[in-house]
């Protein structure tokens, strides 16, 4: 769950920073993070339905908030959705490892440490503001928004994905529980063995983990945001009911192992299952529910031309 909104907006951003460096390295692992066809397919999937398009469409310059290794943004470089990037985040280890990535793949990338509330950015210098799950880690988000608003050219888009609704949020709790009480289980049928250490013990940092979240959202909340804000074509959406709850459990049970000892064939079911149960969320759910009911929220609107 959450950590409360009304604690200090300085522990806030100290905390999410400690924790994210800690992570960095292990990130992209730990999220199955992936940079290749299937990452691709995963972001313009969550950038079209976020900006409710049928074919998506192409931005000159990007400003990504909380980049993390860059799972969005290089991504969609890579798919040529965005031609010139800035990467932000408040922390330096995880810019360290999008810059890393980056050059691996080839892309120039610019990255700037800095808080979403207050952006070293001229006004109207890009056209698109986007973020992939950071939202719900910023204190102060009437006055991110405004930024949001304030660098964008007349326009030009915001777009961000993956943010937890509050009914998702507990909705997730069911197979986390599930998970522990499977895990011991799980490890005999898999061949796994039991970490030594507790995930959120192995450093200060990574016992953080808790406490790094300020907000889940009600679409009405978003609404709210963009309103206030000035934006215009204001769209919240619904993504992933059936993957997350699998996604959930599968992480649980996972975390109770040490890595090295869970086997590929395992992990190519357990990534295989998640993306099936994707398209069966996209495809069935998706288009008919109400978006309170998804774990994950989109939100995208345009500053006014």
């Amino acid at each position: 769950m959450p950590a409360s909104p009304t604690a200090a907006p300085e522990h806030i951003k100290d905390v999410n920073t400690r924790y994210h460096d800690a992570a960095a390295d292990e990130y992209d692992a730990k999220w199955a993070i992936d940079f290749g066809a299937t990452g691709q397919k995963q972001v313009r999937a969550k950038l079209v339905k976020a900006l409710g398009e049928r074919d998506g469409e192409s931005f000159g310059a990007g400003l990504e908030i909380g980049s993390g290794t860059g799972y969005f943004s290089l991504n969609l470089m890579q798919l040529g959705a965005i031609e010139r990037l800035t990467a932000t985040d408040i922390s330096p280890g995880m810019l360290r490892r999008l810059a890393t990535t980056a050059e691996g793949l080839g892309l120039a990338v610019e990255t700037v440490e800095t808080e979403a509330e207050v952006l070293p950015f001229e006004d109207e210098s890009f056209d698109l503001v986007f973020g992939h799950a950071v939202l719900h880690h910023i204190p102060d988000l009437d006055r991110a928004f405004a930024e949001f608003r304030r660098v964008l050219r007349p326009g030009g888009a915001i777009a961000f994905a993956g943010e937890p609704s509050r009914y998702g949020d507990r909705l997730a709790a069911l197979p986390k529980r599930a998970g522990l009480l499977l895990a011991p289980a799980w490890r005999r049928a898999v061949g796994a063995q039991p970490r030594a250490i507790a995930e959120a013990e192995q450093s200060e940092g990574h016992s953080l983990e808790g406490e790094v979240d300020v907000h889940a959202f009600t679409p009405a909340d978003l609404r709210r945001l963009l309103r206030d804000a000035g934006f215009e074509h204001r769209r919240v959406g619904g993504e992933e009911l059936l993957a997350n709850a699998w996604g959930w459990g599968l992480r649980t049970v996972e975390s109770s192992a040490e890595p090295e000892s869970i086997s590929w064939g395992w992990r190519k079911f357990a990534f295989r299952s998640y993306l099936a149960l994707q398209k069966v969320d996209s495809r069935l759910l998706e288009p008919h529910l109400p978006a309170e009911l998804f774990y994950n929220l989109l939100v995208s609107a345009r500053k006014p031309a």
